[in-house]
């Protein structure tokens, strides 16, 4: 078509042998005749040319309707050409019969309705309009500003519409009764996920500064804060009425899940921190840092007061993941050149040198992508980034997998021996960054990275007091697939 952009393409609903495309500084109008295509370019004249046009929409007259970034709705109509005003060549082309000021900033989504009239969408003015058949403006509206700008807008009827934002939050309404959000998310890159311990919420934060708090039972929103810096890691206090999340400066924060205000707070080093993990007992906090060390700090006042009770040192790169003992004396770490290192927590954060004192040792969660009772899960010929996250379930009978290849995969556990058979579940549009059971195993949530999704699925086999099968089908709330055969 073009070395342009191409941003939107469709069939003219009354004729299947034309085509419509439109991008970057374009819009070409199609003929598709005996296997072939010619094209017309659509002449801007003596209109400015805008640098984007980003939607169209066939008028019920069977005239094209675009939306650009000037701000205009430009209505085309295919007739004879001025010559005098075009040239020889321009005969029979689509002409612009007179642009109409819709909005300010782009024109992001044109719709429109079964009686003939027209919907807009803004960007920089975040309007909706609603549009007469002969485009007079007849009613309009304003997304608060929170949710963004206006992105996409589908009909539901001629009253109620959807409008998607570029915050990705979709809202469901109409002009008279206004617009509530049915879903938000996240706008960039996604690293932290955590479970609560008793209920069924989670938490997520992200590269857009957002830290989010998910009900699983209501596929919802409870709330939403932004911090100063963007968070990559988090972890809910065993007592369950607080929430750690570790911060890309070093800086990290507690927050109470009830006011969501930040009840405090730390720095440890001045790198990004990737891991938080509190102990089983709640005694300890285990910080790990891309500065090579894991900080500990004791904790009290069920997870309202700090203080630093050692520091791990004795890794040569960065923290990735981390494990406590059912006990809370030892952890389990990795870091960033496949090193794993066990510590005595309790006899002062030493390094314990003799690996075989660990062998039987029980672990409260097992997220560690390396380890003797994980090997199975990589395979051949992968390398050491391609498992982002790793979480084992609280029955101990299924490991999930989250790997830079839009997939997860469910592991029997343990998965000592190479090669091990697996599950693999495909929704996400990129690589997933992690992935954590619910409490009670009933659900696994999955987040992408710049997807910017977070999926939940539904452990159907395999959970709490059933059979050690392998699950065999999983359903999310953002996104649905066939069930796998059972292996």
């Amino acid at each position: 078509t073009t070395n342009e952009a191409v941003f939107v393409v469709d069939f003219n609903p009354s004729d299947s042998t034309n085509i419509i495309t439109c991008g970057k500084s374009h819009v070409y109008f199609w003929t598709f005749n005996a296997g072939q295509f010619t094209k017309k370019q659509g002449i801007f004249g003596k209109y400015k040319k805008p640098k984007f046009i980003h939607c169209f929409v066939f008028s019920i007259t069977g005239d094209v309707l675009t939306g650009d970034s000037e701000g205009n709705i430009l209505p085309w109509t295919k007739s004879a050409a001025d010559t005098k005003t075009l040239g020889k060549g321009a005969k029979e082309t689509y002409q612009i019969v007179r642009p109409i000021k819709a909005h300010e900033g782009s024109v992001f989504t044109l719709c429109a309705l079964r009686c003939g009239s027209l919907l807009s969408g803004g960007g920089k003015d975040r309007k909706i309009i609603r549009w007469s058949a002969d485009l007079a403006p007849e009613r309009e509206c304003e997304i608060p500003e929170k949710f963004g700008a206006v992105r996409t807008v589908a009909v539901v009827d001629d009253e109620e519409i959807l409008v998607g934002t570029t915050r990705n939050a979709i809202l469901r309404g109409s002009f008279s009764d206004g617009f509530v959000a049915i879903v938000q998310g996240h706008l960039d890159e996604m690293w932290g996920l955590a479970t609560h311990p008793s209920q069924d919420i989670f938490l997520s934060c992200s590269h857009d500064r957002q830290v989010c708090l998910w009900n699983t039972e209501k596929h919802n929103l409870d709330w939403c804060i932004t911090l100063e810096e963007y968070g990559l890691c988090g972890d809910f206090c065993p007592s369950g009425s607080v929430v750690t999340v570790g911060l890309n400066t070093g800086r990290w924060v507690v927050l109470d899940l009830v006011t969501r205000e930040v009840i405090c707070e730390s720095t440890d080093g001045n790198e990004q921190l990737s891991v938080m993990r509190y102990s089983p007992d709640g005694r300890f906090l285990a910080v790990g840092s891309h500065d090579n060390f894991i900080y500990i700090y004791n904790v009290t006042e069920s997870g309202r007061r700090y203080s630093r009770f050692g520091r791990c040192n004795g890794h040569s790169s960065f923290i990735t993941h981390l494990d406590w003992s059912k006990d809370g004396c030892y952890i389990m770490s990795n870091s960033g050149d496949y090193e794993i290192l066990y510590w005595d927590i309790a006899g002062g954060c030493k390094l314990l040198r003799n690996r075989f004192e660990s062998k039987d040792r029980e672990w409260a969660s097992f997220t560690c992508v390396l380890g003797f009772h994980v090997i199975g899960v990589w395979m051949e010929g992968s390398d050491g980034t391609d498992i982002n996250a790793l979480c084992r379930s609280h029955s101990e009978r299924v490991v999930a997998v989250a790997d830079d290849f839009c997939k997860v995969h469910l592991f029997q556990y343990p998965c000592p021996k190479p090669k091990a058979p697996s599950h693999k579940y495909e929704g996400h549009g990129s690589h997933v960054t992690n992935v954590c059971f619910t409490h009670n195993d009933s659900h696994l949530l999955s987040i992408g990275g710049k997807d910017t999704c977070i999926l939940q699925w539904k452990v159907t086999r395999g959970g709490v007091g059933e059979s050690k099968e392998m699950p065999a089908s999983a359903s999310s709330t953002s996104t649905s697939s066939p069930e796998p055969p059972a292996s």
